[in-house]
């Protein structure tokens, strides 16, 4: 049987954590849409430098760091056009 090495369908918890807050706290998701809608080639760093976001979300997860899953993040920003 195979072992499933993924956060809720996500690489891992950092990485579901932002996207979790990015999906779910309506203004920040709001941001989201219009930046990547305002945006020619929207990325996950793009909105985080577009809305100024540091530190950590509310959780604990970095918003900016080493085991975010950057390409699936870009993948759910660009979605959001």
């Amino acid at each position: 049987m195979a072992q499933n090495t993924t956060y809720n369908g996500w690489k891992n918890y950092q990485t579901w954590n932002v996207a979790l807050w990015i999906g779910n706290d309506e203004p920040l998701y709001r941001e989201a849409v219009d930046y990547a809608r305002r945006t020619e080639r929207p990325t996950y760093r793009g909105f985080i430098a577009w809305v100024d976001l540091r530190g950590t979300t509310p959780d604990g997860a970095a918003w900016l760091g080493r085991k975010l899953d950057y390409p699936r993040l870009d993948e759910m920003i660009r979605e959001l056009a």
